[in-house]
């Protein structure tokens, strides 16, 4: 079984890079797994530019990127993998600018303008998300869900683990940031936190058996 780790954040050690680190260990727990994470801020790429190469009726272009760049190879290995795990903060209210030129040209050409809408990958991958936010756990919700069904129709089933009012800096104090409850947030980093890992650990170890 081939599991891929997908994380969108910009520092490699820091709450979602931890969680992502976390589901993608449970998955591997399994006997008989191969797996990879791979970090998009490592990457120079870009996102779709709506080119519909892969909407052509040609078997070398259907349902596939045409953009060649770092992501290519990407690309190839999430069509390929039995377990997907993606992982972004949410910033602005939404997933990161990699994280989403990710999806753009992962999803797009999993579809297409046929009136049926058929999925186009040869098979279907399990997808496991987490998310990382400074904000109250409910106020993403209704956009969690949305990603989450636009996976589980293009890709596979989904579902998602999420980690909220995290630790961003280690001294709060430094920077302009006084709206925050500083106790409350570091209490929640050694308190809650660990539990999220555990949540993130359990969701990648259950998408992986049910794989099987």
């Amino acid at each position: 079984m081939n599991i891929l780790a997908i994380c969108g954040a910009g520092n490699k050690n820091r709450n979602t890079a931890a969680m992502l680190k976390s589901a993608f260990d449970g998955a591997m727990s399994l006997p008989c797994t191969t797996g990879e994470m791979i970090y998009l801020y490592d990457l120079n790429f870009r996102g779709c530019i709506g080119c519909h190469s892969c909407k052509l009726l040609d078997e070398n272009r259907f349902a596939h990127c045409a953009m060649r760049d770092d992501l290519t190879p990407v690309l190839e290995k999430a069509i390929a993998a039995d377990v997907l795990l993606i992982g972004s903060p949410i910033y602005f209210s939404d997933i990161t600018g990699e994280t989403r030129s990710f999806m753009e040209r992962y999803f797009f050409p999993g579809i297409t303008y046929n009136k049926d809408r058929a999925p186009t990958y040869p098979k279907r991958t399990k997808v496991g998300w987490v998310f990382t936010m400074n904000a109250p756990g409910e106020v993403y919700r209704d956009f969690f869900d949305g990603l989450v069904s636009m996976a589980n129709r293009i890709i596979g089933d989904s579902e998602y683990v999420m980690a909220y009012h995290t630790q961003q800096m280690e001294d709060y104090s430094k920077y302009a940031a006084n709206m925050f409850d500083v106790e409350m947030v570091k209490r929640r980093h050694i308190e809650q936190f660990p539990k999220d890992c555990d949540a993130a650990f359990e969701m990648g170890k259950r998408l992986a058996m049910t794989h099987e």
